[in-house]
């Protein structure tokens, strides 16, 4: 048998050939981004591979040019960089057209990204990302409670499509944790009890940096690394890897103070006093906790005030997916003052980003990762409908059934017969009764069903789904004018099955 021959050039460090059977693996972690990302309402776009430098060094300053791969044409005048990321192109993009684009805009990307870092388990300089985010969403006249209410439901949604990733790919709430936590609440909420002021920029930098770094360090660097800061003696014992007081300091505080601007709280166990309270109102005010558990997520969410994400253009919510306590497999966060910085209007913003290297390698792990025919069949399966499937509006009696109803027509119905195997693995043919849906919903204010169903028929949906109230929907074929009748809530998904 011949030698196999060896190139004299080797391949760039930190990248990756692709012979047929890994392209087959990379492309069953990149069909699942898309099916879910349409199935939860979003659009894809797709941007250059590289940028203007100037593009980087606007959001980052100087100190991000060793990081990228940069360069200029020979005999030209423009320095370009391979793009590190997409949210700075996102918010190019957004900028330049904002006054023509539907709010709020749900956005996501697929596509190769480049890092000059060194490579090492799970980070390479050329990897594959996927990126969903929400843009805008709100009217100039909203009150600071208003206001708050569609900043959890944009929250919510990101984070609700991130998560649906990861029930496709069969991983779970044991394994997979969502940590979050908020800038804006550790900044104008929390710190400013030990004397940090929520204008100290200086401070601030440095004290999300320090608990970015926390969950890789011991308590012991945290707290030398911290000691030269400001008032390090009065707030370094609340934080860090040894600490994290729940949802204390975190959306749950933020809400509740935005709610009662004139209550005084002296410590934490005046705050605790005022949590049951704040938990009642939560289903009425639509805080982030609420909004995830309504849509069946609430078992992977987790506060940690560690949470802080290593980029200075969070505002508020940032969070992370761990997989087994040390992996990060995404983050994100929101970014509410982006666009403006690229010529846009102000503008409120939140979105994440999943790279396919940590994922696959997790995936592997976890034997979630097909092989061989089985890898043939799932890349084989019909992907997610372009046109929505069901759009779902409800009148006022219904309409806190809207997101619940929709997490569960994108969620699918598994069936029995799959659900009692042991050897079940999310790929197989039989794995639903009713498979997952493309469904949507109008973002619109008003509450007239006749506007509403113009909304629908405008995204081109196929059929409409009218909550009348806490039990059933009225079922609408938007093509034929057809009315299906109306079902209990729970067998919407599978009576527009049949029609499909």
């Amino acid at each position: 048998m011949a030698k196999p021959t060896q190139s004299s050039i080797p391949a760039p460090k930190g990248t990756r050939d692709l012979y047929p059977d890994d392209l087959l693996r990379q492309r069953y972690i990149t069909e699942a981004w898309r099916r879910v990302s349409i199935r939860h309402g979003f659009d894809e776009i797709a941007g250059p591979t590289f940028e203007m430098l100037d593009l980087y060094k606007k959001k980052s300053g100087e100190g991000i040019v060793s990081e990228l791969f940069s360069f200029r044409r020979s005999g030209g005048d423009d320095d370009y960089a391979l793009r590190p990321e997409f949210t700075p192109t996102l918010a190019r993009m957004y900028a330049a057209k904002a006054n023509s684009l539907p709010s709020p805009c749900k956005w996501f990307t697929a596509g190769p990204y480049f890092r000059a870092e060194k490579p090492q388990r799970g980070r390479l300089r050329e990897f594959l990302q996927w990126n969903c985010d929400v843009i805008g969403g709100e009217r100039p006249d909203d009150d600071p409670a208003e206001t708050q209410f569609m900043r959890n439901q944009w929250d919510a949604d990101a984070l609700a499509v991130l998560l649906g990733s990861l029930e496709l790919f069969g991983l779970d709430s044991q394994s997979v944790r969502l940590k979050y936590s908020s800038r804006y609440s550790l900044r104008n909420l929390t710190m400013p009890r030990y004397g940090i002021s929520p204008n100290d920029d200086e401070f601030f930098n440095e004290f999300f940096a320090l608990l970015d770094a926390s969950a890789k360090i011991t308590q012991a660097e945290f707290e030398s690394r911290a000691a030269p800061l400001k008032n390090a003696t009065n707030w370094v014992s609340q934080f860090g890897p040894a600490n994290s007081f729940a949802i204390r300091f975190g959306e749950t505080y933020k809400s509740f103070r935005i709610r009662h601007p004139d209550l005084k709280l002296e410590n934490e166990d005046d705050f605790e006093k005022y949590i049951e309270m704040y938990s009642e109102q939560a289903k009425t005010h639509g805080s982030l906790q609420f909004r995830l558990v309504e849509r069946g997520l609430g078992d992977w969410i987790e506060f940690d005030n560690s949470i802080a994400r290593g980029l200075a253009y969070y505002t508020g919510l940032v969070f992370e997916l761990i997989a087994d306590g040390e992996r990060a497999v995404a983050g994100g966060g929101r970014y509410d003052n982006l666009i403006e910085l690229f010529g846009g209007p102000p503008t409120p913003a939140v979105g994440f980003g999943m790279g396919d290297v940590v994922l696959g390698l997790l995936l592997e792990d976890k034997n979630l990762m097909p092989e061989g025919p089985e890898l043939m069949d799932a890349l084989s399966q019909k992907p997610a409908s372009l046109r929505p499937e069901a759009f779902v509006i409800a009148n006022e009696a219904g309409e806190a059934h809207i997101e619940p109803l929709l997490a569960r027509l994108r969620r699918g119905v598994e069936s029995e017969a799959w659900n009692t195997r042991d050897d079940k693995k999310p790929w197989d043919a039989d794995c639903y009764e009713v498979s997952p849906m493309h469904a949507r919903r109008s973002y619109k204010s008003t509450k007239n069903i006749g506007k509403l169903l113009a909304d629908a028929r405008k995204q081109h949906a196929k059929f409409a789904v009218i909550i009348e109230n806490d039990e059933a929907a009225k079922v609408e074929n938007l093509d034929t004018r057809e009315n299906l009748g109306t079902f209990p809530l729970d067998q919407v998904g599978a009576k527009i099955a049949e029609r499909l």
